[in-house]
């Protein structure tokens, strides 16, 4: 039996026993947001590596599909009838993190590109010296 509590601003239903997370459909992207990350800096594919899961929906009984979440080392579950999410306990956590971490990533990308492009706006303009510059 699963008991509903609120987290991150949102109900979310708990398994006592082994303090596993069920996320109706939308919640999922609901714990995500809870991260101050937008959603466009959030939006990706979100699942990988599908496969059959040992588990059944708490919704509907039937078999979920078990992937990669984001292509990381985590595993999660969800119903193929678009119930939910099943998160074992402590998932909720390491999604709150990738997502961070992805974010991170995305702003030193964006850093980098930015320091590039000034770079090679020196250049053009004949004061790279070096390498690429005039003597």
């Amino acid at each position: 039996m699963l008991v509903t509590e609120r987290d991150y601003g949102f109900e979310v239903d708990r398994c006592p026993e082994c303090n596993g997370r069920w996320l109706d459909y939308d919640e999922l992207d609901q714990l995500e947001a809870s991260t101050g990350a937008t959603e466009a800096e959030r939006r990706a594919t979100i699942e990988y590596g599908e496969r059959p899961s040992d588990l059944e929906c708490p919704v509907c009984g039937k078999r979920m599909v078990t992937f990669n979440y984001r292509a990381y080392n985590l595993e999660l579950d969800e119903c193929g009838e678009g119930h939910g999410y099943w998160l074992d306990a402590g998932e909720e956590g390491r999604v709150r993190d990738i997502v961070n971490e992805r974010v991170r990533g995305l702003e030193r990308s964006a850093s980098a590109e930015a320091a590039w492009g000034r770079f090679l706006g020196g250049l053009k303009r004949g004061r790279g010296g070096g390498l690429f510059g005039r003597r």
